[in-house]
């Protein structure tokens, strides 16, 4: 049996982790072996699935590295359909509190994420059982999102029920740890402690040791874009994300045979707008599944720019994490949504790109000629994201606030006390 240098555990729920390829999943990936590789025993409850493969049998217990994975039983429906996956939700629910309560002690420390939505809930309550602390990890904010995208099927007096009792959960954390000041904000107007609410950003989920030229990329030539400008989108486009402003500016651009939009990840928004690119006849977009994370450096440079957008509805409810990546790659960042959101104001402060809002696709258009027509001001808009990533927003400082919020006694910092970014 492995030593470690903190004999309390930290146990880390989250539906899904290593080898998972989801974006919350590679995220506690690698806090989870940041945290032990410091001497922290860390301890993680997950279901036995792979976001993709709901039928993927993975190990009941393994140790990866210096970390313990506990995975618990649940139903295997999938996401495809709204049952389905709230039985899988409910499963999930049920088999990581019991493992909750036979695994922490008094002491221990039980961080929740909210995959599944309102797992903070579950955990509040082992946590209360078992005398240990609790943590909430926010990387959205339900049940708000669902009922801004207008796909809450909670009835009325159930989600009155879960936001009071999702409430109680902030409230009764040591540390909510949250993506954003937007996001800041909208905690504090549920009356949860500022002092409780730290700010801990995300990071690249794989951030190159130093940005690829475009035409170093591997993906880029195999397409055959070398002589193109190329713009990027990686990752999930969901729900979240609105995509027809980028599809009315590669419209107004679809006579230009020297740019083109390359599309990476997959999520129900991708397949909407492929099927909206088929319909018009455009031929300047290219499709492209997740690639192996081993990779994703490389298809970051394989653009000159990259987009990223987020309804303006959903500003401090969700933070889109492919953000840091772009800065990681030394690309210029467009932003569509809120011209006041989160990562607007943090391209504001970089000078790392532009923000539009969204159906803006002529404003969109001139930013992306301006930047096609000045190599020299591109790269200069890359490295200042490259900078503001390593300066603000990089793993190894989300790395050490964690390991101060969890070598912290007692509550969180006063709500005057900043965090080590200035804020």
């Amino acid at each position: 049996m492995m030593k470690f240098a903190r004999e309390a555990k930290i146990v880390f729920v989250n539906r899904y982790f290593y080898p998972d390829l989801s974006a919350t999943s590679q995220l506690l990936t690698d806090l989870a072996a940041a945290l032990a590789a410091s001497g922290f025993p860390v301890h993680i409850i997950c279901s036995r699935q792979r976001y993709d493969d709901p039928s993927a049998r993975l190990a009941r217990l393994e140790w990866i590295g210096r970390v313990c994975v506990h995975r618990v039983r649940t139903t295997r429906f999938g996401r495809d359909r709204l049952l389905g996956r709230a039985l899988d939700y409910a499963t999930f629910y049920l088999s990581s509190t019991i493992a909750m309560l036979r695994l922490l002690a008094r002491d221990d420390t039980v961080i929740a994420k909210t995959d599944p939505p309102l797992l903070s809930i579950a955990a509040m309550l082992a946590a209360r059982l078992k005398g240990a602390q609790q943590i909430n990890w926010l990387q959205d904010i339900f049940p708000e999102v669902a009922t801004r995208l207008g796909a809450n099927p909670l009835p009325g007096p159930l989600d009155k029920l879960l936001r009071h009792c999702r409430d109680g959960s902030l409230r009764f954390a040591r540390v909510n740890v949250v993506l954003g000041e937007r996001m800041r904000e909208q905690l504090q107007l549920k009356g949860i402690p500022p002092g409780t609410i730290r700010v801990i950003e995300n990071w690249a989920e794989l951030a190159p040791d130093k940005p690829k030229p475009a035409g170093h990329s591997r993906l880029r030539s195999q397409l055959g874009l070398s002589d193109q400008f190329v713009v990027g989108y990686s990752g999930n486009l969901g729900r979240a994300h609105e995509f027809q402003t980028m599809l009315s500016a590669a419209t107004l651009l679809r006579a230009d045979p020297g740019i083109v939009f390359l599309m990476i990840g997959g999520g129900t928004g991708m397949g909407r707008l492929a099927q909206a690119v088929a319909e018009l006849g455009l031929t300047n977009f290219r499709f492209l599944p997740y690639q192996p994370r081993e990779a994703v450096a490389d298809a970051l440079a394989a653009a000159d720019a990259h987009w990223v957008s987020l309804l303006p509805d959903l500003e401090g409810f969700i933070v889109p994490s492919k953000f840091y990546g772009i800065l990681a790659a030394a690309r210029p960042v467009l932003f569509i949504g809120d011209p006041d959101g989160e990562l607007a104001r943090e391209i504001g402060k970089c000078h790392c790109g532009a923000a539009v809002p969204v159906g803006d696709a002529q404003g969109a258009v001139r930013h992306l000629a301006a930047w096609r027509a000045d190599v020299g001001l591109r790269e200069q808009i890359g490295r200042n994201g490259e900078e503001a990533y390593h300066r603000r927003f990089c793993a190894e400082r989300a790395f050490a606030q964690w390991n101060a919020v969890l070598t912290q006694p007692g509550r969180a910092v006063d709500a005057g006390v900043q965090s080590p970014s200035g804020r």
